[in-house]
């Protein structure tokens, strides 16, 4: 997955479109020890009383709730541990009335200083120097999903900055700000004899594989795992040298490898149908000896962000489709 370098200072401010949340944050950075202002909107048809409750990453339960009544209220008076404990992890708050929750969660991503990765001179493999890293604050927004309009069906994609806050947050960038309009899947690697299904790419504006937005990211050390529909940043040798460039996961088996190496941040929630026929698109040499380049390449024609669903009601993910049988 080798691409071009385009080294940049890039300053990136993330513009969402108007958002349907009952909980909505005054700003997106807050520094340590600072006053977290966010609006809570309770709809009229609701009832119940309406707390916020803090939620750990794939958990059932709040660690913690409070009240609230509708207008603007101060997260970090309702939660007074929040600045004390400076957790390194994400957490999402939520609206709840009575029961029910109500519209997507605020992420409270820890602004943490920076650890790129380094290659490991003994296997060669990304690795992360074991050093602390100061907690600077907060960055917090209403949780949006990717919806990307493909030549070949929809497709949606839940977000896990849990996993890679940083890289999720440069692909809702460059997918709200239009960079994925018009922009074709340059290298897909299905079913082949002997392999088990790769990966779909796609992200290079050129189409050629070696383009991308003009800067770099580094390397987060993500642990979800590649899988179906799992979405992970293409990069060249250096580890830190992702861009635009991502690619979709079609299978465990053809991608387990790639855990550790490179850097997963999101998961098909929608649009099995989509990324299989994506897969199943005919290919040739792109030029290398590898059968990847797409004789009529399916496309991005657009992509944006959506509103996710309240906190711990997405979807069931999609599985794998079941190979086809071998004749007989």
């Amino acid at each position: 997955m080798v691409r071009a370098l385009f080294p940049a200072f890039f300053v990136m401010i993330l513009t969402v479109a108007p958002s349907l949340a009952q909980l909505t944050p005054d700003r997106t950075y807050y520094g340590v020890g600072r006053s977290i202002p966010v609006q809570v909107a309770v709809p009229a048809d609701t009832k119940g009383e309406a707390t916020i409750g803090l939620f750990a990453p794939g958990s059932a339960e709040p660690t913690e709730t409070a009240p609230v009544v509708p207008g603007g209220a101060n997260l970090a008076m309702l939660f007074p541990k929040f600045w004390e404990q400076k957790s390194a992890k994400v957490a999402y708050a939520q609206l709840i009335v009575g029961e029910k929750k109500i519209g997507p969660p605020v992420v409270l991503q820890p602004l943490l200083d920076g650890n790129p990765a380094f290659k490991d001179p003994n296997s060669g493999r990304p690795a992360f120097a074991p050093t602390g890293r100061s907690y600077n604050g907060l960055r917090a927004y209403v949780e949006k999903n990717v919806r990307i309009e493909t030549s070949e069906g929809p497709m949606t994609f839940r977000m896990r900055p849990d996993q890679a806050p940083n890289t999720a947050w440069n692909f809702m960038g460059l997918a709200g700000g239009g960079f994925y309009t018009d922009i074709i899947f340059h290298r897909i690697m299905g079913s082949q004899a002997g392999r088990p299904p790769f990966m779909v790419q796609v992200g290079d504006p050129m189409g050629t594989g070696s383009g991308g937005p003009g800067f770099s990211i580094d390397l987060e050390n993500s642990t979800l795992p590649h899988d179906f529909g799992v979405l992970s940043m293409a990069r060249s040798n250096d580890p830190n040298s992702a861009g635009s460039q991502v690619f979709i996961c079609l299978s465990r088996e053809g991608t387990k490898f790639l855990d550790g190496g490179y850097c997963s941040f999101a998961e098909l929630i929608d649009g099995q149908d989509a990324l299989t026929k994506i897969a199943a698109t005919p290919v040739v040499d792109n030029g290398s000896g590898e059968m990847s380049r797409p004789q009529s390449p399916p496309r991005i024609v657009s992509a944006k962000l959506v509103d996710a669903l309240p906190f711990g009601e997405q979807p069931a993910l999609p599985k794998a489709p079941a190979p086809a049988a071998t004749p007989r």
